[in-house]
């Protein structure tokens, strides 16, 4: 050990700030100082005890910065990366929720994921700027997600979920897919007032309890659900009745969920099916409803290097595409105030104004401090 560095910790109650000893890197292993760390909406969950998630430190989206490197790693001091946070082979490691993640000053990278090649250096031509790291690993998400459907040649996309996810997943969209009708669908009428008000908007804006009467265009359908563990079958319900041809789970699915619209599928299998970008030519699955329609279903845990790799590019490129995402920016100390908000309501309003994404400005607090 080398001393202390602060960390946001949850032991079952409220997250507060404290010390945490600072290990040194062994055989294998590499020590990052955290610059940024972004909150998504897994995190809210854990924070409101929704999950049973073990690690405690959460965060597992953002850039770092090596420090040092134990025996047999080969990367200098200085380097920018970003951690790729699922390991497609070892279970053990899924930064954030089963080792201590980024919303500290420094992290310890076991030896399993630095071997795995799951610590990436951002060369200058694909570093985002400093809050947009903080959407790096989740616009590499809905990069996956449209990878998938883009195979389809949608003429709907419908995407369900206004966190942030959701709202890359528009972005992206309407780069990648061209002419695509695009409609997105919100939790709340808080989200959807937000979105109304943004450029680079979807062309059809709904409520969930509106989705119903919206209308795809001819053509293939595809939806992308992006939705909290606990809505997501609800939502798969609602898009095959609308005639969906092809869902992807991108949100949480529980253990042993199913729907009498889909007999005999095991949804959480599908979504397990593509980890972390392997098998590289992603598992589907060819099932008929219940009323004898035939569907497409996929799903994906985490996102292959090249998925992380292609977001800082974008990112880095056109960063006016995704900036107005990041609506709140905060140091380790104003984060707690703002996870202990979040923990304690059911909603996204921070300071009066709604939260998409919360990059929490780790590195440059650090350096404030000394």
């Amino acid at each position: 050990m080398t001393g202390t560095h602060r960390a946001i910790v949850r032991d079952g109650g409220s997250p507060y700030l404290a010390p945490r000893l600072t290990a040194e890197p062994g055989p294998g292993e590499l020590s990052v100082a955290v610059e940024v760390a972004g909150l998504c909406g897994t995190d809210i969950q854990m924070l409101r005890g929704l999950r049973d998630d073990a690690a405690a430190v959460i965060g597992h989206e953002g850039t770092a910065r090596v420090v040092r490197a134990g025996p047999g790693v080969d990367l200098a001091p200085g380097t920018t990366v970003v951690v790729n946070p699922t390991h497609p082979g070892d279970p053990s490691f899924l930064l954030g929720h089963t080792v201590d993640g980024l919303f500290q000053e420094r992290v310890l990278i076991p030896a399993s994921a630095v071997t795995g090649g799951l610590v990436l250096p951002l060369d200058e031509g694909r570093t985002p700027e400093l809050a947009l790291a903080a959407l790096l690993e989740p616009l590499a998400v809905a990069r996956y997600a449209l990878e998938m459907l883009g195979r389809f040649a949608p003429a709907t996309l419908l995407v369900v979920g206004d966190g942030t996810v959701g709202h890359l997943a528009v972005r992206a969209a309407r780069h990648r897919l061209g002419r695509t009708r695009i409609a997105h669908v919100h939790h709340t009428a808080a989200g959807l007032a937000w979105s109304a008000g943004r450029a680079g908007r979807a062309d059809v804006l709904l409520q969930a309890g509106d989705l119903e009467r919206f209308r795809p265009e001819g053509g293939v359908m595809c939806v992308l659900l992006a939705t909290p563990r606990d809505a997501t079958v609800l939502m798969l319900e609602k898009v095959l009745a609308l005639g969906a041809d092809v869902v992807d789970l991108v949100g949480g699915v529980p253990a042993g969920a199913a729907t009498p619209l889909l007999p005999g599928v095991d949804l959480a299998g599908v979504r397990a099916a593509n980890c972390a970008g392997v098998p590289a030519e992603p598992e589907m699955t060819f099932a008929v409803t219940a009323t004898g329609r035939r569907v497409v279903l996929c799903g994906h845990r985490g996102v292959a290097n090249r998925h992380l790799a292609e977001a800082a590019a974008e990112l880095t490129a056109a960063p006016w595409r995704y900036r107005d995402l990041v609506t709140h920016e905060t140091g380790l100390t104003g984060a707690v105030a703002v996870m202990r908000t979040l923990a304690g309501s059911a909603g996204r309003t921070i300071e009066g104004r709604r939260l998409v994404k919360l990059a929490v400005r780790i590195g440059a607090e650090r350096r404030e401090r000394r």
